[in-house]
């Protein structure tokens, strides 16, 4: 599109908001209000002409926003292994020589690494051989705005078997690690990953690998700067696009002509993106905290008590007294319920009576487990955590095999064929310095489930969760959307099951840069926050109330979003056509209409904003009479 802005005459408008595709066209533009006024006349005879007779009619489209931007943010990832790269994005930003084409130029040796510019099949490449340190490598010099945020891509190949190689930004400051993909020998791996720049400076962007035995070679690199306003135009529009409908109301009386001055009223019931927190055992008998939650969430998971160490202290002794009063709590107010969780590879939370188990006798305990928990509470959770943390972890797999997490997928799948079964892993979207939970070892992972046999054919998704445990140091936003980019690009669900902040300066204010950015993800389904109440006041890592639930700093954060979000009454008038404009989220609303010259004669109905699907009309209707 490059910089252009369209002008665009009132039907062609119509026509593009009719049009499925033209969201394609204008998703991550920023919207500018009153860039246009329709002729709402055009829009009545349009409906006029369907020969639809109305009292009050309510319709909902989508409408797409207007170009103020002239770069949208580029959501794809490729986690495929390509005989050729694809193309820079943002056509390589504020790379220089991006594609190679042209040399060497802008790019020298880093360490004591030879460079070599190379050619196969008219692809042009840099190479970097001769390597005795992870950092010997190939280089660009960059310069830096402060507090701008960096999209960092490339396409990454080792001359040898297979590599993890990491993208690094030298500052003034130290080294800031960008991003990681495991490169192959006989293909191109994409690399996506970003930073947010501390300050303004010169710095110097390079790829190494801890494996010095081989040549790293690079090609079509992009390094693309944001603002936080662009950057806050992009969540803006992948709300407005992934989580709303816009929303047309148009009041008339019996016999058709339009009411100005008709007063809407639209209250949310309930918000179909499910938002929720980790509760635990003191919900069940404490009012104040039971009110408090079912006055906010829609979704939970039990912090500890579905854990095997809870369920099964001692060997033989099952006791699911306090879950049960758990879910019979959240059954009560509509709240739905994550399974958390069936087994934990970390060694320090197995029960002490499992670690030790023969390996035979572990098998059986294993089974018993699955079948216990499963079994107990099937079509009663919307997901089971099958099996946290083994990115990091691997208990059982020492015991019982590599192919344990696979198994026990299958074995779970056979009591819940229609359950959405998750892994569940921190560190993977929060911590780019981590090697063992990065985005391509988590898609690994789940190859290796789908690989096991019998396992491709199996009926189920595997659900990408995500913990996001961000910790003591500012949040790196881009990083956490680039890694969303490349798990979400598998099609399977992705869910924030754990999301928290350490404490920290400011940590209230990062609390809400994090939840703003996976809330805006096009590809997130849900989104859990691990702030569990505690009358001690020891919350994992940030208490939302105090004792008495008054709101503290991350109280207020997230009543602030929930408001934004969704949970929040409008009104407003109709004009002199008898319209009323607004965008709602997603989710159930009750709508009133009344009229001044209608006195006590107040009308209201239900009204469901479902997401758009191509495949139907992107209209709803309801009709009222006054």
């Amino acid at each position: 599109m490059g910089g252009s802005v369209y002008s665009l005459n009132i039907y062609s408008l119509v026509s593009l908001v009719l049009s499925s595709s033209a969201n394609q066209y204008l998703f991550g533009w920023t919207r500018i209000e009153s860039a246009i006024s329709l002729d709402t006349s055009i829009i009545e005879n349009m409906y006029n002409s369907k020969n639809v007779s109305i009292g009050f009619l309510l319709c909902v489209n989508l409408f797409a926003g207007f170009e103020a931007e002239a770069l949208p943010y580029d959501y794809s990832a490729t986690i495929e292994c390509l005989a050729e790269p694809e193309k820079p994005q943002y056509y390589g930003g504020i790379i220089q020589n991006p594609e190679l084409n042209n040399g060497l130029e802008g790019w020298s040796a880093f360490g004591d690494a030879i460079i070599d510019h190379r050619e196969s099949l008219g692809n042009k490449y840099v190479v970097a051989y001769t390597r005795n340190q992870p950092h010997d490598t190939v280089s660009q010099k960059i310069y830096l705005q402060k507090d701008n945020h960096y999209v960092l891509s490339a396409w990454i190949r080792v001359s040898e078997g297979n590599a993890p190689v990491t993208a690094v930004v030298k500052t003034s400051e130290g080294f800031r690690h960008a991003g990681v993909t495991v490169a192959e020998s006989n293909c191109w791996s994409m690399l996506k990953g970003g930073l947010t720049a501390d300050k303004s400076g010169p710095a110097e962007l390079y790829f190494q690998s801890k494996n010095t035995s081989v040549e790293i070679w690079i090609d079509n690199i992009s390094l693309q700067p944001f603002t936080e306003k662009q950057w806050s135009s992009h969540q803006y529009q992948s709300i407005e696009k992934a989580r709303k409908r816009k929303v047309l109301v148009k009041a008339v009386d019996e016999e058709g002509n339009p009411l100005p001055n008709a007063t809407i009223s639209i209250t949310q019931k309930n918000s179909a993106f499910p938002i929720g927190s980790a509760i635990n055992k003191y919900i069940v008998n404490n009012n104040a905290y039971q009110n408090w939650f079912s006055s906010r969430f829609t979704v939970a998971t039990f912090e500890n008590e579905l854990k095997w160490a809870s369920t099964e202290y001692s060997q033989g002794k099952e006791d699911y007294s306090v879950p049960d009063a758990m879910l019979k709590f959240a059954k009560d107010h509509n709240i739905r319920v994550r399974g958390h969780n069936i087994f934990w590879d970390d060694p320090k939370y197995i029960p002490n009576w499992v670690s030790a188990l023969s390996p035979d006798q572990l098998k059986s305990a294993v089974e018993k487990r699955i079948q216990s928990v499963v079994s107990r509470y099937k079509n009663q959770l919307i997901a089971w955590d099958v099996v946290n943390e083994n990115l990091h972890f691997s208990f059982f797999e020492s015991k019982l095999g590599q192919n344990f997490s696979a198994w026990v997928f299958t074995e779970v799948n056979k009591i819940e064929p229609t359950q959405t079964l998750f892994l569940n892993e921190y560190n993977t979207i929060e911590e780019s310095r981590d090697s063992e939970a990065n985005p391509t070892k988590y898609l690994q992972k789940i190859q290796q489930i789908k690989n096991y046999p019998g396992g491709a054919s199996l009926p189920i998704e595997i659900g990408i969760g995500l913990e996001s445990h961000f910790p003591n140091t500012p949040p790196n936003i881009p990083y956490m959307r680039s890694a969303i980019d490349t798990l979400a690009s598998t099609g399977y669900p992705v869910w924030i099951t754990e999301i928290d902040v350490a404490e920290q300066t400011n940590q209230a204010g990062y609390f809400e840069q994090v939840l703003r950015e996976a809330h805006s993800h096009p590809r997130v389904q849900g989104i859990v926050l691990w702030t569990a109440w505690s009358p001690d006041g020891k919350c994992y890592r940030i208490c939302l109330v105090d004792n008495n639930f008054n709101n503290l700093p991350g109280g207020d954060v997230v009543d602030k979003l929930l408001r934004e979000w969704g949970i929040k009454n409008i009104s407003g008038t109709t004009d002199q056509n008898g319209f009323l404009r607004t965008s709602l989220f997603h989710g159930d609303y009750i709508v009133e209409i009344n009229h001044p010259s209608k006195k006590n004669h107040n009308l209201s109905k239900h009204l469901k904003v479902i997401p758009n699907d191509d495949s139907k009309k992107t209209s709803q209707f309801l009709k009222f009479s006054m």
